[in-house]
């Protein structure tokens, strides 16, 4: 057995059975060894499409997502979509091949600190650097991806090691998964307690704790605890779009849980001004850091900051019931927070950004478990603030644009059996472009619906606003025909310039069983978002 055979055969165990990947020579011992393991490759066009195929899997799945990438170049491509993986708090392993051990310090093809790289990126980083301790690393890397707040992990794969044969025993299943510790009673004891004597509690989480990752626990939460739980994932933060009035909730809520929730530039940095007058802190975190800032930012309004597992502790909170009745005041959150801004229209009659998402919406009514992938930028913001997805999957706090057709490509082969609809802009389908041939060579038919208003519409919308319309520059887009393009890679095409198409389009696209573009022109419209819903 060669190391990548041991890597290969733990990966299986650890019941891995798609990886992410574009090839390269360093990592051909890794697709050799995939074939005896069982594993699927789903190769990609850019190394980037493979970790936020991975990131997507991750959260759909509730595994680890998997990229493997090639090294020195193909491992740099990789390495922007790993922030966004971080910032979700999606459990990645990015695997990418290295040069040989043996040639260290003699410039050997691509060699370079591929770990000293990726190391700001990612939990943990290693290099392997012999074949029996390929098992035991990728055990460890797929433990740590999952625990606490989950996050990416990056093995680099010196050439070598995949190559030399190793007697070492295949890692089992337990030896792959996180220790999820249980919580100190009396530390959920003192919360309970704490939640109880509160007339307007809410409970902020993170990306790891929404419907889509964590299921009912949110709700089974908010019943226990009689409050509402607001999971945050979008880099808007409190003018999080799809979260409506949510400045009106906090400014009202006496205390603030903040369940594996970072008080940092989504939350305004804790400052007190955004919150009730008066209002008062606790803070749940897996990572020592996260507390240290809730210090530094929230000062003495922090009452509390305990370091425990933030999901381990909600399932032990949400076992009992509350002291208190608050119901009305968990229905007035859920109201604001689903509060809309309405359709301003557009004078010239061109389909606004409204329009093109309740057309979506109705098109995912059709077929129910549906999820919706929403990407950033202005569009994105419409789209997540009208949409009501079974699951979905957005581009996340790190506010990156561009992975929203890798998102949909990795759900549809994680969910098989439901409809995706991507919903992105202009700017951001030229990302990645290529992979509609990725999904169309896979059989992995999805709807990206194009927003299309030829600019890249959020830089536009600063612009006018703190320079000016006479100081606009280097935003225009063309209005190119993606939908052709989009055929052309073996997709199915839609262009649409008037809202009663809309729906026909949508209907057409679905039943074309291919990879589809439904590339609409839209009014260029600022995005909706906080208490202005």
């Amino acid at each position: 057995m060669r190391g990548a055979d041991l890597l290969a055969a733990t990966l299986a165990a650890a019941g891995v059975r798609r990886i992410f990947s574009l090839s390269g020579n360093q990592i051909m011992p890794v697709y050799d060894a995939c074939i005896d393991a069982g594993i699927d490759i789903l190769h990609t066009r850019h190394e980037a499409a493979a970790v936020f195929m991975a990131d997507a899997w991750a959260q759909l799945t509730g595994e680890v997502g998997v990229a493997l990438v090639t090294a020195a170049p193909g491992f740099g491509n990789a390495l922007g979509a790993l922030y966004s993986a971080r910032a979700s708090e999606s459990p990645v392993l990015l695997f990418s091949g290295d040069a040989p051990v043996a040639l260290d310090g003699r410039g050997g093809f691509q060699e370079m600190d591929q770990c000293a790289a990726s190391a700001p990126w990612v939990k943990h980083a290693a290099r392997p650097a012999s074949a029996d301790r390929m098992g035991e690393e990728t055990a460890r890397a797929l433990r740590l991806a999952a625990a606490g707040r989950p996050g990416p992990v990056h093995l680099a794969l010196p050439f070598d090691v995949l190559n030399a044969e190793t007697g070492a025993p295949v890692p089992d299943r337990a030896a792959c998964r996180p220790d999820r510790a249980a919580p100190a009673e009396e530390a959920v004891a003192a919360l309970r307690v704490a939640m109880d004597g509160a007339a307007r509690p809410v409970i902020l989480a993170g990306p790891a704790m929404t419907a889509t990752r964590a299921g009912d626990l949110p709700d089974r939460l908010a019943a226990a605890l009689g409050a509402p739980v607001l999971p945050m994932e979008s880099p808007r933060g409190l003018g999080d779009p799809a979260l409506g009035d949510l400045k009106g909730v906090l400014g009202q809520a006496d205390l603030i849980l903040a369940l594996g929730k970072r008080v940092d530039f989504t939350l305004g940095l804790g400052k007190a001004e955004a919150f009730a007058a008066g209002a008062r802190w606790i803070v749940v975190d897996a990572e020592t850091p996260a507390l240290e800032m809730a210090r530094a930012n929230l000062g003495d309004r922090l009452d509390r900051a305990l370091e425990a597992d933030p999901h381990a502790l909600a399932e032990a909170l949400s076992r009992g019931s509350p002291a208190a009745d608050r119901a009305g005041w968990r229905d007035e959150a859920a109201r604001r927070t689903a509060a809309r801004a309405p359709d301003p229209g557009d004078p010239d009659g061109r389909v606004t950004p409204a329009e093109l998402t309740a057309a979506v919406q109705r098109a995912m009514a059709a077929h129910p478990g549906a999820v919706a992938v929403c990407d950033g930028g202005e569009f994105g913001q419409w789209a997540q603030a009208g949409l009501r997805p079974a699951a979905r999957v957005i581009n996340g706090p790190s506010g990156a644009i561009g992975g929203g057709i890798c998102y949909a490509i990795a759900a549809r082969a994680a969910r098989p059996a439901a409809p995706v609809f991507a919903l992105m802009g202009d700017g951001t389908v030229g990302f990645h472009l290529a992979e509609f041939e990725t999904a169309a060579r896979a059989g992995l038919p999805v709807v990206a619906v194009i927003g299309n208003d030829a600019c890249w519409n959020a830089e536009h919308q600063i612009q006018l606003r703190d320079y000016g319309p006479d100081r606009l520059i280097a935003c225009e887009l063309s209005g190119a025909r993606y939908d052709a393009a989009v055929a052309a890679l073996g997709g199915h095409g839609e262009y649409v310039t008037e809202a009663a198409d809309l729906d026909a389009a949508l209907a057409r696209a679905v039943a074309s069983g291919k990879p589809a573009c439904v590339n609409v022109r839209i009014a260029g419209l600022p995005a909706p978002s906080g208490a202005g819903h």
